[in-house]
């Protein structure tokens, strides 16, 4: 069963997005990170230049030849339906993200936005209802300490 993890109070959603993408794959991980078309395109130029001194390997799955996408470890993509690989679905926001139960991971990323946090609670309330083992991790209490 896929485990759910929700990271609430992300001061900055594309940076930690970065970070998270960084410490994934850097322990071999495979990841694919959803979301709304414009989060994504501005998660790839982040990803650019978000270090001056490393780069993560990535590519958009609507753009990539086949081969770059099969190699790629950072997938991009608006559904992870047709992902390359089934690893860490990392979801920027919006609905619960087609073919997530794929995965071995899912993480959700939620910043203090009263919009953002309305749609997390759906998602939440989803994998809930489905019997997900949900994990939270709040951004802002793990800065109080």
């Amino acid at each position: 069963m896929t485990e759910v993890a929700f990271h609430f109070n992300v001061p900055d959603k594309l940076a930690y997005a970065c970070r998270l993408v960084r410490k994934a794959s850097g322990a071999g991980a495979r990841i694919v990170v959803t979301g709304e078309p414009d989060d994504l395109e501005a998660l790839d130029v982040s990803l650019w230049t978000f270090s001056a001194l490393e780069f993560i390997p990535h590519c958009h799955a609507q753009r990539a030849e086949p081969a770059v996408l099969a190699a790629s470890p950072v997938v991009l993509a608006p559904s992870a339906a047709a992902a390359p690989h089934q690893q860490v679905l990392v979801n920027l926001g919006g609905p619960v993200p087609e073919a997530f139960e794929r995965f071995e991971r899912l993480i959700e990323l939620v910043t203090a936005d009263d919009g953002d946090r309305a749609q997390a609670r759906q998602r939440w309330r989803h994998y809930a209802d489905r019997g997900y083992a949900i994990t939270r991790h709040d951004l802002a209490a793990r800065e109080a300490r």
